[in-house]
């Protein structure tokens, strides 16, 4: 009874038994692996659809850009500046107020902040 076990199964069928319920363990295990990868795609895909028509909506309900205007050659940017900014149904020192509160709430110089558009909420 050197080659058997307790049961008297043999070792080398014991043995083929463990590395199939391995073999079985490990398949299940890449297979959930396999699904969990699918469902996030598709749940990345449904976000992806739902963030661009709401991203989109707001802006061609905006009112229209006012006109740009005239650039003067000799003004030169502060340094550090990033470039202009859009505002939408707000005056300049109103602009300008909001984004010195924004770079006093965030301890961060105003020059090294971008600011795209201030737009009142109605």
């Amino acid at each position: 009874m050197g080659n058997t076990l307790s049961q008297g199964i043999p070792v080398s069928d014991a043995l083929v038994m463990s590395v199939v319920g391995f073999a079985i363990v490990f398949f299940v295990l890449v297979v959930l692996m396999a699904v969990i990868k699918i469902l996030r795609g598709i749940l990345e895909s449904l976000d992806a659809a739902k963030a661009k028509p709401a991203n989109a909506a707001p802006v061609a309900a905006a009112a229209p850009a006012p006109a740009a205007p005239a650039k003067d050659p000799n003004m030169v940017p502060a340094k550090g500046s990033v470039g202009e900014i859009m505002l939408f149904v707000v005056d300049e020192k109103s602009g300008v107020i909001i984004m010195a509160i924004v770079a006093d709430e965030l301890k961060a110089p105003l020059n090294e902040l971008r600011f795209l558009s201030i737009r009142e909420k109605k």
